[in-house]
């Protein structure tokens, strides 16, 4: 019974938090136009409480949203279950199809991970000394490459799976024209892995977001070279944020 209420309460902070704020959603709506034209498939790996489903949809496109939470699956339901042009599948995306053991932080849902050794450095990290993994859940896996030969080919795919970014990107052998995924200072090596992936699929344009700002950090974009120094310089307390490849 107290699982299921901190599962409930950490659901409706995220609730508040990602859906709150006007301002915020409009900058998303701004951001995201960048790639999204009404009628085009996106993929939202780890939707989390869909508040990227909700931009995607704005801008009239067709989503697929994987998350492999249970409690976050039920909130995806409520919220889109009715929405014919937005497909929601439970399962989590890496780097081969089958079963991943996830680990829940029900408190802070949104750091919930199938990576432990994202929890490994999050342990005495500043600004993480809250945070704690109490639940393990076994879940579906599945590639995006299976995602594309099953749902067609997306316009954009946006990655956020907290640690796991580098085995979602390694499930995927063909570019897609447009994709982003988070980084993290307290992995760096991760964000470089990711970078090295997409230089080999053949991205050559990159750009950064820092944290919840839904802004560029780079008035035009830079090249795999620039992108890779800037995540470099950054210092800690720039905690996270988005990097975002294109083909052209």
């Amino acid at each position: 019974m107290l699982e299921s209420l901190r599962t409930a309460r950490g659901v409706s902070r995220s609730l508040r938090i990602y859906y709150g704020d006007k301002e915020r959603s409009a900058a998303m709506d701004r951001l995201y136009r960048r790639f999204i034209s009404p009628g085009d498939l996106v993929f939202d790996i780890g939707a989390h409480v869909g508040d990227r489903i909700a931009a995607f949809r704005r801008l009239g496109a067709r989503v697929v949203a994987l998350e492999p939470q249970p409690a976050l699956v039920r909130t995806l339901r409520l919220l889109y279950g009715r929405d014919a042009d937005v497909t929601i599948e439970p399962a989590a995306v890496g780097a081969r199809s089958g079963f991943v053991d996830l680990n829940l932080n029900v408190d802070n849902p949104t750091v919930s991970t199938a990576s432990p050794a994202f929890i490994d450095a999050a342990a005495g990290a500043s600004g993480w000394e809250e945070q704690t993994w109490s639940e393990n859940v076994r879940v579906p896996m599945t590639t995006l490459d299976a995602l594309i030969a099953q749902h067609g080919m997306p316009a954009f795919i946006k990655i956020d799976v907290e640690g796991f970014e580098a085995e979602a990107l390694s499930g995927l052998t063909r570019a897609v024209p447009a994709l982003s995924f988070e980084f993290t200072k307290i992995q760096p090596a991760i964000a470089v892995t990711c970078l090295e992936r997409c230089i080999a699929l053949g991205y050559t344009q990159f750009n950064a977001a820092l944290g919840e700002s839904q802004g560029f950090e780079h008035a035009d974009w830079i090249d795999a070279r620039g992108i890779t120094t800037w995540l470099a310089g950054l210092p800690a307390s720039a905690n996270s944020g988005d990097v975002y490849a294109s083909l052209a």
